[in-house]
């Protein structure tokens, strides 16, 4: 029998650390050949990475969450045969598995001290377990005149506390309450329970969730962002009600054929429109650097919420795309990315995002611009409300558009003239068609 380690493996496009973000092995466990024994992730891309011997696992070398080197020892196993470290090599360092979510239970606060040495005796009775969350006690709300069963140390303690016996909940025999019973009444804050169901009832204890993988990528990503860039926003309201119009003539025209379109390629393309007259919009900005590259083609970054948390993949050239093959594109990166199958190069070098909450979208928002971007554009949810037209009170469907730009490139009249643009667009959506 040997020892083999397998090593972090070389990504590639000059990759030097990975974040090690969940194991499917554990010591002792069995391994085959190329079975997956890891997820790390580089960027915003999770890469498998597969045993190359079958073995048994002697030792795992990092926790999730941790920072890896490429090179660095991942996991060690036992193999049949030489395996490639010697017998007196220095093992790896044994970690258990991290949970990605970790339930602490919270002790409850100590009890003042009593009064008597008798409550000591009868409060150590009754110790909370380790690691438990105590339970609140039901409440309890005596009658005026109902004398409460207790001793006559317990009825004196409870005058010298303050405290009435017909609020104390009794936990001895027929109801008796005990010494502990007005520890347990104190640790409360001296305050008489409220009759009322059990959701009312104190509760506790603390979740503490790591903040590993994907979700520490945007993390870091949205404090880049707000930490590097002066955020302007904008907001416009958009009267939509005949591109909603357009929008029902041409599905029910062409939706079992073409597909069906939402609202969002309509404005994918009053924005590749309306940037042909700002391309300052369409830009990445390298403050390092100190130089503003402009692009003549439209990369949309297409901001998407998955399980792990949000991501933007790429619809790339959404200038040469009609509303179909728009629509069809935003579907295939947006699903990539929900699946996780989306490639790395397909999660990067977007020129300006579109951002949309759907139905919850509010009525106003302000969009974190996505770094090294200048710009992005948020879509909130459809009203209908009352809108005067030549001097009649008619019922129109409104929409607000929510922007933000990188005011050290955007100066801020360009911004709006920017979103007017788009909403000239937007409200004659036959424009949408005029080159």
């Amino acid at each position: 029998m040997g020892i083999y380690a397998i090593r972090v493996p070389d990504i590639g496009e000059g990759i030097a650390e990975v974040e090690l973000v969940v194991w499917h092995v554990q010591p002792g466990d069995m391994v085959a050949e190329d079975q997956s024994i890891a997820d790390v992730m580089t960027d915003k891309a999770t890469v498998e990475i597969p045993s190359p011997v079958a073995g048994k696992v002697l030792a795992l070398g990092s926790a999730v969450g941790d920072t890896i080197a490429v090179g660095s020892e991942l996991v060690r196993l036992e193999v049949e045969g030489a395996g490639n470290l010697k017998e007196n090599s220095a093992p790896a360092p044994v970690h258990k598995a991290q949970a990605a979510i970790i339930l602490v239970a919270k002790s409850e606060p100590p009890a003042p001290a009593p009064a008597q040495p008798v409550a000591r005796a009868e409060a150590a009775s009754a110790p909370l377990r380790s690691g438990a969350v105590q339970r609140s006690a039901p409440a309890v709300v005596r009658a005026a005149g109902e004398r409460p069963l207790a001793s006559p140390a317990v009825r004196q303690r409870a005058l010298d506390m303050g405290v009435e016996l017909r609020y104390v909940h009794g936990s001895g025999p027929a109801g008796r309450i005990l010494q502990g019973d007005l520890d347990a009444h104190a640790a409360t804050g001296g305050q008489a329970p409220t009759q009322g169901p059990a959701g009312y009832a104190e509760r506790h204890g603390e979740e503490a969730i790591p903040v590993i993988g994907l979700r520490r990528k945007i993390a870091q990503k949205m404090q880049e962002s707000k930490r590097r860039i002066p955020h302007f926003s904008y907001v416009e309201e958009i009267d939509v009600t005949e591109l909603e119009a357009l929008r029902a003539k041409l599905n029910s025209l062409y939706g079992t054929t073409r597909g069906k379109l939402t609202v969002l390629p309509f404005l994918a393309r009053a924005m590749v429109l309306a940037l042909r007259e700002f391309p300052q919009i369409n830009a990445r900005y390298d403050d390092e650097a100190g130089v503003v590259t402009r692009y003549a083609g439209v990369h949309l970054g297409v901001a998407t919420q998955t399980e792990g948390g949000l991501m933007v993949p790429v619809l790339r050239h959404a200038e040469s795309l009609d509303l179909w093959a728009c629509a069809a594109g935003i579907a295939g990166v947006a699903e990539g990315a929900r699946s996780g199958k989306a490639a790395r190069d397909a999660l990067s070098g977007s020129t300006i995002t579109l951002t949309s909450l759907g139905a919850l979208g509010g009525i106003a928002s302000t969009p974190v611009i996505n770094h090294p971007e200048v710009a992005i554009v948020g879509v909130n949810r459809m009203v209908e409300r009352p809108m005067l037209r030549g001097g009649q009170v008619v019922g129109r469907l409104l929409m607000n558009l929510s922007s933000s730009f990188d005011h050290r490139v955007v100066d801020g009249m360009h911004a709006a003239q920017f979103i007017q643009a788009m909403r000239a667009l937007l409200e004659t959506p036959a424009l949408l068609f005029v080159e």
